[in-house]
């Protein structure tokens, strides 16, 4: 019934607007006669994952006052007295001398450099280093920390920085002028550390237009230059793991007591971080490096360094599986 009274309410519409109120209220569109065929369901196929879905580029920026400033008049002063040249010789003064709290923060700067660096690949001259998409979450909390403790240093230089610098002057003597010296607030604007991330784009990303010969060009040398820096990437993480098995190699080459080398805790420590960066840093699935960080995992297992310095027998037997894992190491230009 419901459709008859549907029908005569709708008695002067024209057939298509009948049709379209038909199909709404079956919720059927009109289909011609070849689509009514079923077509056979795919399965969704999941993409391979590449290079540029396995890591992204990252940039650490970091300035600071040297606290350094060139004293003309004592380098003109230094020449002349030592009858030589003039600009032969340059005197550069270390403005607030020997301050713990800006040595402190230079200091820190280094680490954090040290640990951008440990924690990603090389990329590009630029700056740009490549990081894993699986070091990432790792990298941000612990670039994260380092910059709250760059924060923290600084801020304790600038609440002491006006005392620090009247008590320089009886270190300073005649080389003191105030004039090199920045206001707090100047100094504040020197200091200054950003993260920036962005994404790796693919070889022949290229979305220019050029012309197609042109375009050809660009995206062949393009092409050559991200295989260069992948294969630079690589080398750099098999270069490290070569430095660290050298060295546990070399230090642990003795016998005897009275033949004994030092070594520091960190000696193993060095080694056993090198799994997980080989595995945080395959990002191409290289069979070679899975296998040497499988490799090493089982070689590592229950080595401590106490144990290495007190028995002799596991000093050699560890000595032996790093020799091997050095043997199985990629040719590299080392």
């Amino acid at each position: 019934m419901n459709v008859i009274r549907i029908e005569d309410e709708f008695s002067t519409a024209t057939v298509a607007q009948k049709t379209a109120v038909y199909n709404l209220l079956t919720q059927t569109t009109p289909q011609s006669s070849d689509s009514l065929q079923t077509e056979p369901q795919t399965e969704p196929q999941a993409e391979a994952p590449t290079l540029a879905s396995s890591a992204m580029l990252v940039e650490l920026n970091i300035s600071n006052w040297a606290g350094r400033k060139k004293d003309k008049r004592a380098s003109v002063d230094v020449t002349i007295t030592n009858h030589a040249d003039k600009g032969v010789a340059n005197v550069t003064k270390k403005l607030l001398a020997h301050n713990d709290d800006l040595k402190a923060i230079q200091t820190h700067v280094t680490a954090m450099r040290n640990l951008h660096a440990a924690m990603t690949m090389p990329w590009s001259n630029s700056g740009l280093r490549l990081l894993p998409t699986a070091q990432y979450f790792k990298y941000v909390q612990a670039m994260s920390d380092m910059v709250n403790e760059f924060w923290k240093l600084v801020n304790e230089f600038l609440v002491k920085y006006n005392d620090a610098v009247i008590d320089v002057q009886l270190k300073m003597g005649d080389l003191f002028s105030r004039d090199d010296y920045p206001t707090v607030e100047a100094l504040e604007r020197k200091f200054n550390v950003g993260i920036n991330y962005m994404p790796l784009p693919d070889a022949g990303d290229f979305r220019v237009d050029i012309g197609n010969d042109a375009l050809r060009e660009a995206k062949a040398q393009y092409a050559d230059f991200y295989t260069k820096q992948f294969d630079t990437a690589m080398n750099d993480v098999w270069t490290r793991l070569h430095k660290a098995l050298t060295n546990m190699s070399e230090r642990l080459d003795y016998g005897s007591k009275e033949d004994k080398k030092v070594f520091r805790d960190s000696l193993v420590g060095n080694v056993t971080g090198m799994i997980e960066l080989l595995r945080v840093c395959n990002v191409n699935n290289s069979t070679q490096m899975s296998a040497m960080a499988d490799k090493l995992e089982e070689a590592m297992s229950g080595v401590t360094p106490d144990a290495l310095r007190e028995d002799e027998y596991f000093r050699a037997e560890t000595k032996a599986a790093v020799d091997a894992a050095i043997k199985s190491l990629p040719s590299l230009d080392l």
